[in-house]
């Protein structure tokens, strides 16, 4: 994937989510860290602000209460009237698209970078929702450069008539972060210093292009999900195989 300009408007206000999901530690450590003392993401002239989106989650570790808050950031669930009746994801998703959007908006945030930890073994992995978003794809490549040599690589999300209800949906610029292998509800050091490390090379790259650094063009390898292959069941549809010892731990690139 290549890009040959980068937008060039400056970015203003950036958005680091963490607790998306509740039991995904890395993103809350890091968020709850920054709100305490936020002096290593702040960067001249942009407004950065760390947050947590759900924090009922978070406090019971789990997932999400009601619903997938990941999922819920779609016109319907947004427009919808506030009441305690609604599920509590879509509740704070209208607060969140209040604070950070409106979504599709000009007063929405430039950047949400949206933190998760999987128990895949992605390693580094950046989410790029938009395969024709030249600024973003800038912004990957500086970030993988900038890594190596530990790999960093970028899933392609995009899909040619649905339009994605994630959390981060509501900027201009969606940016999702996974990193693992991590079991939910666990954290690890060594995942926490490299998703830390991908939002200070992503803050550095922001900095970068205010200042008003050229960037070349430049190509990027995306993946993404060509085929999904479900586990053998039986007749009652329960799992009827488990992941070879040879198998198992290790992500598979084809």
């Amino acid at each position: 994937m290549t890009s040959c300009h980068v937008a060039d408007d400056p970015i203003k206000k950036v958005a680091i989510f963490g607790g998306t999901h509740g039991n995904e530690l890395t993103g809350v450590f890091l968020v709850k860290h920054w709100l305490e003392n936020g002096t290593e993401i702040q960067r001249t002239g942009l407004e950065v602000k760390p947050f947590i989106t759900n924090p009922r989650a978070v406090k019971k570790c789990t997932r999400y209460v009601d619903c997938d808050l990941n999922r819920v950031f779609d016109p319907e669930n947004l427009g919808k009237k506030m009441s305690e009746d609604l599920p509590y994801e879509v509740r704070r998703a209208q607060e969140i698209n209040h604070l950070f959007g409106p979504k599709d908006s000009e007063d929405s945030y430039d950047i949400i970078f949206d933190l998760h930890n999987t128990t895949s073994n992605m390693g580094c992995t950046l989410i790029l929702e938009d395969s024709r978003n030249d600024f973003l794809i800038q912004m990957f490549h500086y970030i993988k450069m900038s890594l190596a040599p530990l790999p960093c690589y970028v899933y392609l999300t995009e899909h040619p008539s649905l339009k994605y209800a994630t959390t981060r949906s509501i900027a201009k610029y969606a940016v999702g972060i996974e990193v693992g292998p991590q079991p939910q509800g666990v954290l690890r050091a060594d995942i926490l210093d490299q998703m830390r490390k991908m939002i200070k090379h992503a803050l550095d790259f922001i900095h970068n292009f205010n200042e008003g650094k050229e960037f070349p063009p430049c190509a990027i390898e995306v993946y993404k999900i060509m085929e999904k292959v479900d586990y053998p069941r039986n007749k009652s549809g329960e799992i009827a195989a488990i992941i070879h010892p040879k198998l198992q731990g290790f992500s598979l690139q084809v």
